[in-house]
């Protein structure tokens, strides 16, 4: 099965993003994760089986990535940017009834639009752990990278992996560093009244703290296989996705 063509919608500032859709039936929004795509959910095949299972599945890409604007301009990311972008999405498409899901930085921006106001019916959140959800994106070594290749420095030795992953994804530096000034630390963490699930690769170091994030969301959770990379496509964590997403049937 296969996406339709790169729709447009408007986000509050006026920038024209990205979206991608397939399938018919009850809404399920995904966020992809940082550097990433909407279409990383059609590689793993998730979009597909969920589709395939009666769904409408709506895929946007963040501003600084994909098909969407890519602006260097530090103006176009003020703080929660990315958030205020996921609920004008919902707002223009005019979605009531539908699911929301995220891996990594789209599961912080999932858990933030609900804090704000968001009310899908059933939320996923995979790749994130507690202490990564109450910091912002300052600091580590992404923004280390980030900032020595916007600078025009030499990256370090062992940040030389990171480099080089973040040039094969083809992104600018300059708008993914500005991306992630925009994200600010999530103190206060919602405990969700909704159907939620938290899901984690077992080889995922940095977020190995996923379940106590569970626990303090009020979420179901589940460990697949892989690191933080390669769980969002691991065929467990789609299989556990479609479990739950298909749960929550409202039509």
């Amino acid at each position: 099965m296969t996406a339709s063509p790169v729709h447009r919608f408007r986000a509050r500032d006026g920038l024209e993003l990205a979206y991608r859709e397939l399938g018919e039936g009850t809404p399920v929004v995904l966020l992809h994760g940082f550097t990433s795509s909407g279409e990383a959910w059609l590689r793993s095949g998730l979009a597909a089986q969920l589709a395939e299972r009666g769904f409408r599945v709506l895929l946007p890409d963040f501003r600084g990535h994909g098909a969407s604007p890519q602006p260097a301009d530090p103006a176009r990311y003020p703080p929660e940017v990315l958030v205020d972008d996921g609920l004008a999405f919902v707002e223009q498409l005019g979605l009531t009834e539908y699911a929301l899901g995220g891996y990594s930085l789209g599961a912080r921006v999932a858990l933030r639009m609900v804090a704000r106001g968001a009310r899908p019916s059933r939320l996923l959140l995979g790749g994130q752990g507690l202490a990564a959800m109450r910091r912002g994106g300052g600091g580590g070594p992404l923004h280390r990278v980030l900032t020595a290749l916007t600078e025009g420095r030499t990256v370090e030795p062992a940040d030389a992996q990171t480099a080089h992953w973040i040039a094969r994804l083809g992104a600018d530096p300059r708008a993914l560093i500005q991306v992630l000034r925009s994200v600010v630390p999530m103190e206060d963490l919602p405990a969700l009244t909704i159907p939620a699930l938290v899901v984690v690769g077992s080889e995922d170091a940095g977020h190995a703290d996923a379940e106590p994030l569970a626990e303090l969301v009020n979420a179901e959770f589940a460990s697949v296989p892989g690191d933080h990379y390669g769980a969002s496509a691991a065929p467990e964590f789609t299989a556990e996705a479609v479990r739950f997403f298909a749960g929550g049937r409202w039509n």
